[in-house]
């Protein structure tokens, strides 16, 4: 699958990230959630469907 179009999304970065630059960044589209490393915020990304994002953070969350 050919990665979500983000121009224009606002990346957040993650609220468990530390002041550090290890961080996680999320942007939301109609479609997908894509999510980056934020120290290399031209790189690649991961896409998910929001179904399957809820399910990771449902997960993730116990």
């Amino acid at each position: 699958m050919a990665a979500p179009k983000t121009s224009g999304s606002t990346w957040r970065k993650s609220s468990h990230s530390g002041t550090d630059t290890n961080c996680v960044e999320v942007a939301f589209t109609p479609a997908r959630v894509a999510v980056r490393d934020s120290k290399n915020p031209t790189g690649p990304t991961l896409s998910f469907a929001p179904a399957r994002w809820r399910t990771f953070l449902r997960t993730i969350d116990r």
